[in-house]
């Protein structure tokens, strides 16, 4: 306990702790001379302290040796080599391998006199010396700080964590721990989103969403090139990050399951803010933390399977779970480790001979505050997040920009010209020919397909619909239905079906397409179907309007393919006629009001806002 606690100047105490930091070994392996410097100093180690007197602890030092010769303590020659050793003792700085864990593992574990932790020393070393080197190429842009986990996919340990770049940078919060700070995760859960969609049976890879402008009670979500593609398939939005489809999908399989899964995966801050969340989640609009999103990866890593990381080396394996299948995993490692990606760093599409195989996926948070590369293979999952701690958004900060690069440097140094070890096809998972159109089962009317996955017995076994065939006179100006159809002098044509949303799209980007011709004017049939959709205006939404400002409120509507005009209601009286594309206002007056949309083929869609003026 004495030689524990026994101070030897300044701020250290006990022997162990004066041998690392001046002779940077333990006392087991220092020489007699060192020792005998050792031991004396506790008698006075304000006068005698190492580094600062060196003259009088060396006649201190020489008089015990020569009492020992006297003594015969030793043997003469080991003495004398002692009197003769130089006194080169310097204070280093203390051992500062993974000092964010540390401190957090001393907080946790306070009784614990030592901490045996799952760090890997050499890959620590490596990982902290790459960031600490990669973090200061980025000071230029006004980039000061970064977190990095690297985690054992086969036995779940963290074998790095660096919290920040440097630990002793004060004017940048170095002491702030990355892997725990709750920052916007940017696009880096549209993976588990598709994953969810891919188990319901809703969507598979080849399957076609529009990326188009939509809008959900008033929410609208954008690309993060604020430009928008029509059609693509579900892979390929995943691959170009697209936010629209992201946010459909999300819509598509429920956001509670959405929720449920990531409180399943240790989301803590969502399971605090569940009430508040929103479609807004998919793009980054809740908090989570390195660590989460990089034991979420982990999961993607081992089959779908979630464990809890590990950070002690003799901790008991927690149980792990079934987050999404592994046909899911399978499918979107797939995805995400296609190497035709924007994002795929200069030096890695150069030299692949050697570069390990990972699925990655980007994300940049809201206001560039925050950017996260996270990649995995069978062997590691790597978690990279670039930012600032006080928060400041860079113009140039991006995830495919800033993390990527040094996420790919980290897999070059782990895991360099490892065995190309890659996932295994389920044998739940099989193929099918879907249309290239639609990614539905082909019909008689689909001309191009083309293979995709498919879960069998899961997977929506839907008939392509992409066109329709429609009933329409000889120079195809009027169109009919069952009807009205006359016994003869008609044909029947293919057009394109186009969901409202997509129509809308195309009718204001200017894209041409095959049109419905107006339905016959004397037809008194009333349409099923999709009846307009107004989306200006949100159901059940308050609106402020400034008090005798002449300010207008906006009428648009999405409307089927088949429709040439609609007509607008306030309060159940007619307003005014227009095209399902064009945009009309009117002058709003305070109060409740129901705002009625009906098309040409007697579909009709309501929605009731309040207007207050201010």
């Amino acid at each position: 306990m004495y030689f524990n606690l026994v101070p030897y100047g300044g701020n250290i105490e006990g022997v162990k702790a004066a041998s690392l930091l001046y002779y940077g070994r333990l006392p087991d392996k220092l020489s007699l001379g060192q020792l005998t410097t050792l031991a004396i100093i506790p008698n006075r180690p304000g006068s005698l302290r190492l580094g600062r007197n060196s003259d009088a602890l060396i006649v201190a030092r020489n008089k015990w040796l020569n009492r020992m010769k006297a003594g015969r303590l030793f043997p003469e020659k080991e003495i004398e080599d002692a009197l003769n050793e130089p006194l080169d003792a310097v204070r280093s700085d203390a051992p500062m391998l993974a000092p964010h864990l540390a401190f957090r593992l001393k907080n946790l574990y306070p009784r614990i006199p030592v901490i045996h932790t799952t760090i890997d020393p050499i890959k620590q070393q490596k990982v902290a010396a790459m960031t600490g080197n990669y973090s200061k190429r980025l000071h230029g842009f006004g980039i000061y700080n970064a977190a990095v986990l690297v985690v054992n996919n086969r036995t779940h340990a963290i074998e790095a964590y660096i919290g920040s770049p440097d630990f002793k940078d004060a004017i940048h919060g170095g002491q702030v721990d990355g892997v725990v700070a709750v920052r916007s995760p940017g696009s880096t859960l549209k993976p588990l989103v598709y994953a969810l969609a891919f188990d319901q049976g809703l969507l598979t890879p080849k399957r076609i969403i529009a990326d188009v402008p939509v809008n959900y009670g008033g929410y609208a979500p954008e690309n993060f090139n604020s430009k928008f593609n029509g059609n693509v398939t579900l892979e390929n939005a995943l691959m170009n990050s697209l936010n629209v489809p992201a946010v459909k999908t999300l819509h598509l399989i429920g956001l509670q399951t959405m929720i449920d899964k990531m409180k399943l995966a240790n989301f803590q801050q969502t399971r605090k803010t569940e009430k508040s969340l929103g479609l807004s989640l998919v793009l980054g609009g809740c908090g989570v933390k390195l660590e989460e999103l990089t034991g979420l990866f982990s999961a993607f890593g081992n089959e779908g399977k979630f464990s809890p990381l590990q950070f002690l080396r003799d901790e008991k394996q927690s149980i792990s779970v079934q987050l999404v299948s592994a046909s899911s995993a399978y499918m979107i490692a797939e995805i995400l480790s296609q190497v035709n990606r924007p994002e795929l760093p200069s030096f890695i599409q150069e030299n692949t001979i050697h570069v390990p195989r990972i699925a990655w996926k980007t994300g940049t948070s809201y206001g560039r505050r925050d950017a996260w590369s996270i990649g995995y293979n069978k062997n590691y999952t790597i978690g990279v997040w670039i930012g600032n701690f006080s928060g400041e958004g860079i113009p140039e900060l991006s995830g495919a920009e800033m993390a990527t690069p040094l996420l790919f440097e980290l897999f070059n140094t782990i895991d360099y010209n490892a065995r190309n070890d890659w996932y295994v096809q389920p044998e739940a998972l099989d193929f099918r020919l879907v249309c290239t159109e639609s990614g539905k089962i082909p019909s008689n009317d689909c001309e191009h397909t083309i293979i995709d996955y498919f879960l069998p017995g899961v997977s929506s076994i839907e008939n392509c619909d992409h066109q329709k065939a429609v009933d329409v006179s000889p120079d195809e100006k009027i169109s009919y239905c069952t009807t009205c159809r006359p016994p003869s002098g008609y044909k029947t044509r293919l057009y394109p079906n186009l969901e409202p949303d997509l129509l809308s799209f195309y009718n204001s980007e200017h894209v041409a397409f095959l049109k419905i011709p107006e339905h016959n004017p004397e037809c008194s049939r009333i349409f099923s179907g999709h009846a307009p959709m107004i989306i200006s205006l949100a159901d059940n939404k308050e609106y402020l309007v400034e008090k005798g400002s002449g300010n207008q409120m906006q009428l648009s509507c999405t409307a089927a393919n088949d429709v040439s005009g609609v007509f607008w209601y306030l309060n159940d009286r007619f307003y005014k006629k227009g095209k399902p594309d064009e945009k009309i206002f009117f002058t709003p007056e305070a109060g409740a009001l129901k705002i009625s949309c009906s098309d040409d083929k007697g579909r009709n869609s309501d929605i009731r806002i309040t207007i207050r003026y201010y």
